[in-house]
């Protein structure tokens, strides 16, 4: 995977528990391709990854493509979020991809779907989110 903002930032404990890893990005077009570890303990009580934790991998997807679509200067704060499921996804690694549709000045919208490893489209997703600055969010003074 190519440098981005990213590296430049620990992984949150909320991805740690999904097991997030980058896979893959290209922050001039606002695109990244994310890993996440399914495990047993993330399943309902028909044996399928629970929905909102989909939702929660969706979420950490379109979140860091903003993130490094501004190398770094932008995190955001969904103030909406849209999800269809499509397919019931299973324990072992899901891919999620997620992109920026529009950045603007406050607010960015983002779409992101998730794939299971043999790249059957399990559910997808839209989101607006706040744009809130970096170094006000971490509490540095910006420069």
């Amino acid at each position: 995977m190519i440098r981005t903002a990213l590296d430049d930032i620990a992984i949150p404990p909320c991805s740690r528990l999904l097991g997030w890893r980058g896979l893959e990005a290209h922050p001039d077009d606002g695109f990244i391709r994310i890993g996440f570890a399914a495990g047993a303990e993330f399943c309902n009580p028909a044996g399928f990854i629970q929905g909102g934790i989909l939702a929660a991998m969706l979420d950490d997807t379109m979140g860091p493509a903003v993130f490094i679509r501004t190398g770094g200067r932008l995190y955001t704060a969904t103030i909406g979020l849209s999800v269809n499921y499509l397919a019931p996804a299973r324990v072992g690694t899901i891919i999620g991809e997620g992109r920026v549709v529009q950045l603007g000045k406050s607010v960015a919208f983002t779409e992101a779907k998730l794939l299971d490893e043999a790249g059957m489209l399990l559910v997808t997703a839209t989101s607006a989110a706040r744009l809130i600055e970096s170094d006000r969010l971490l509490g540095r003074n910006a420069a």
